[in-house]
């Protein structure tokens, strides 16, 4: 039987990864040497290639992942036992131009897909009818009223959805403009042909105050109606979703420029291979639209931690830089704020897929992000206009992060996973998985399978075989699984007290 094959990402590394399994005792293979495992190396799991001494770095992607809290000798296992974070507290930062980068990125390809042009000039994917609450009380209103309208004229078009929160009421300040922001953000989004505004009436974010979020907005597009006005809430919900639905079913898909994608990058319930296959495939995706001239969106900023300097470094300009360390500093003092620590992280999930610190994970997570130039940075709820690779505002957690990515205006969400994880966004969120026993055991959840990537696929040809998929998806020839199954969820940022 053939040894097995050690998976070293970078020439630098001196911590490879096991593909499997690999019991205690077994020589394994790495570039013609052999290694002799000391101890079971659960799949995933690191294996020091090289004797490490204590507080030497372990480098991993090329880079620090830490540094050794004990001797390690060539053969053992790396993990929480004797690998410890280098990261602590708030940094300064300089800006390293990546000359290379930025000069040699070029927005040089042609692809289309087949959407729908909105009267405000967006693009979307889908051709859904929305109803949005501006408070929690109402959530059940909307729940009832959409499921009362997909019965009588939801195939007029793609549906009609209903998504409920418990915030708007009981707010103060930042927090509360933060959550009209949001949901702003939710009602501009294109994939939305109609969008029901439903209000109870007397709450903090009542139509006076929160109308004026919305900017310019097409009135046969949004509606409102505020409940505690109304006789009977359903017939007039009813009346209004059935004007919305007509409205939509009048528009029809037309070709478009790929220039016109706005892609959000994700990730949730990552393994050790995340950031070997799927994140990279994504990251090599997300160059492959702005190639096109099109957007995409990377967030989760404390995932960002330990490899935020990599982005700075591709940042178009010192002002675009400054933006970026703004985003990790800020981000950094709210965790202060609450007296937390600012690398807790990863989550127990990571660690039994093989992700030992901070660092490990953001250098893998920030691969999402390609190698194109970072040319905006947004806060929550503002619409993304920048085309390239923008920075978001948004903590780790799944919902929220995606929550954040559509009221920036993304169509798609590609989201990547090594463990699993069902949820879905409010529009098209596609599963990747980063290893194809994922795939094979939860089909149901996965859309696209990475994995495959380390057995018989390259990069370049997975990356345009994706890259065509997401065409398919976009031109409404696809549907995720998220929308086969019905996960389709919002949850708002919050930060302040509630009354």
């Amino acid at each position: 039987m053939a040894a097995p094959l050690l998976i070293r990402i970078s020439p630098a590394d001196n911590a490879a990864v096991a593909p499997a399994f690999i019991p205690s005792g077994t020589v394994c293979s790495l570039d013609g040497e052999e290694i002799t495992v000391r101890s079971d190396i659960p799949f995933g799991h690191k294996v020091a290639i090289t004797d490490i001494a204590e507080g030497q770095n372990v480098i991993k992607y090329g880079y620090p992942i830490g540094h050794a809290s004990v001797p390690v000798s060539k053969g053992s296992h790396i993990h929480s036992h004797n690998l410890k974070t280098n990261l602590k507290g708030i940094l300064g930062y300089d800006y390293h131009p990546d000359e290379n980068a930025l000069r040699s990125f070029e927005c040089s390809r042609e692809a289309v897909f087949e959407g729908y042009v909105r009267s405000d000039g967006s693009v979307g994917i889908r051709n859904e009818i929305w109803i949005i609450p501006t408070v929690g009380c109402i959530a059940k209103t909307a729940g009832i009223l959409a499921e009362q309208a997909n019965k009588a004229f939801g195939g007029m078009t793609d549906g009609v959805y209903a998504y409920s929160h418990p915030m708007g009421c009981s707010q103060l300040a930042e927090d509360q403009d933060r959550t009209m922001r949001l949901l702003a953000g939710l009602i501009r989004n294109p994939n939305a042909g109609g969008v029901l505004v439903l209000s109870l009436g007397c709450e903090n974010n009542n139509l006076e105050v929160f109308r004026p979020y919305l900017g310019d907005y097409d009135p046969e597009r949004v509606r409102f109606l505020v409940t505690q006005d109304a006789d009977d809430e359903y017939e007039a919900g009813m009346a209004l979703l059935k004007e919305l639905s007509e409205y939509a079913a009048a528009q029809e898909r037309q070709t478009v420029s790929a220039s016109r994608l706005k892609i959000g990058l994700k990730c949730g319930a990552s393994d050790a291979f995340s950031g070997i296959t799927a994140n990279p495939l994504v990251g090599r995706v997300s160059d492959l639209v702005v190639r096109c001239s099109g957007s995409t969106v990377l967030t989760e900023v404390p995932e960002m931690f330990g490899a935020e300097q990599i982005l700075m470094d591709r940042a178009v300009s010192e002002e675009i830089f400054g933006d970026v360390v703004r985003l990790i500093n800020d981000f950094k003092a709210y965790y202060i704020r609450y007296g937390q620590e600012i690398y807790e992280n990863p989550s127990p999930g990571n660690k039994k897929g093989g992700i030992t610190t901070l660092e490990e994970k953001s250098l893998g997570c920030t691969q999402k992000g390609g190698t194109a130039p970072v040319v905006g940075v947004l806060d929550y709820g503002e619409p993304l206009t920048k085309n390239g690779l923008n920075l978001l505002i948004g903590p780790g957690n799944d919902e929220i992060s995606s929550t954040s990515l559509a009221a920036s205006g993304v169509q798609m969400i590609l989201f990547t996973t090594g463990r699993g994880n069902p949820f879905g966004s409010v529009v098209p969120t596609v599963k990747i998985s980063s290893n194809s026993g994922l795939a094979s055991r939860k089909p149901h959840w996965i859309d696209y399978d990475a994995g495959r990537m380390l057995e018989n696929g390259s990069l370049e040809e997975m990356g345009e075989d994706f890259f065509a998929y997401l065409l398919g998806v976009a031109s409404g020839k696809i549907r995720t699984n998220n929308e086969i199954w019905g996960y389709r969820e919002i949850s708002l940022f919050r930060d302040g007290v509630v009354l």
